[in-house]
């Protein structure tokens, strides 16, 4: 396989939409968070994001709304605007036993610590892992492209993550964020092992760009 270094707008537009495939958990109560946690405890590797609900007003923020946590088959989406930061959750956060993927991860570590005071352990941060690779671009939608040739949608990700009702278009968008940074740790990981890949030349990537500019 050939891993380009960066990928642009046009060839974002024209690529099928990737999805979560699995099975969607919303945990809202002290007795969900307790049966997830349980199975998420047995997983050597998770993937992890979460949403903020935005603010349009100047000088207003919000504290995190959602934690999303993904297996390859389940994601659970906490909503901890509602049950806050369990010692639970907080217990799976700190596990070193357990590596903990995602994307931008000191940003969502910054707004999570601001529920509760913890410390996270055996978390890897993609944006610096896909480096090794040779690529470039920082933006999941990015990577997820330049690996899969498939579109992240990132359509709800201005939507209200504290609404009393999560939409199927949201649990799929959170879903999907948290679960594709396990997919492309897990597909690097396999390519690393088998040394089935080369990057794309420097010099065609850079006049690839400039045409485009």
């Amino acid at each position: 396989m050939i891993i380009k270094r960066n990928i642009d707008k046009e060839d974002l537009k024209n690529m099928p939409k990737a999805a979560f495939p699995g099975k969607i958990h919303i945990i809202q109560t002290s007795r969900e968070i307790e049966k997830a946690i349980a199975y998420l405890s047995k997983c050597p590797l998770l993937g992890i994001d979460s949403e903020t609900r935005p603010s349009f007003t100047k000088g207003q923020s919000h504290k995190v709304a959602l934690l999303q946590i993904s297996s390859n088959d389940h994601c659970f989406l906490f909503r901890i605007n509602q049950t806050d930061l369990t010692a639970s959750i907080i217990s799976l956060l700190e596990d070193p036993s357990i590596i903990k993927i995602g994307l931008s991860l000191r940003d969502d570590f910054t707004m999570l610590h601001k529920r509760a005071a913890f410390e996270q352990r055996n978390c890897i941060e993609l944006q610096e892992y896909v480096r090794e690779f040779g690529i470039q671009d920082k933006s999941l939608q990015k990577i997820y492209a330049i690996l899969f040739r498939e579109k992240i949608s990132k359509s709800q990700r201005l939507s209200n993550w504290e609404a009393e009702t999560l939409t199927e278009s949201q649990q799929l968008y959170a879903a999907t964020d948290a679960w594709a940074c396990l997919k492309i740790y897990n597909y690097l990981q396999e390519l690393k092992s088998s040394g089935d890949y080369q990057l794309a030349p420097q010099e065609e990537e850079e006049k690839k760009e400039t045409i485009i500019k």
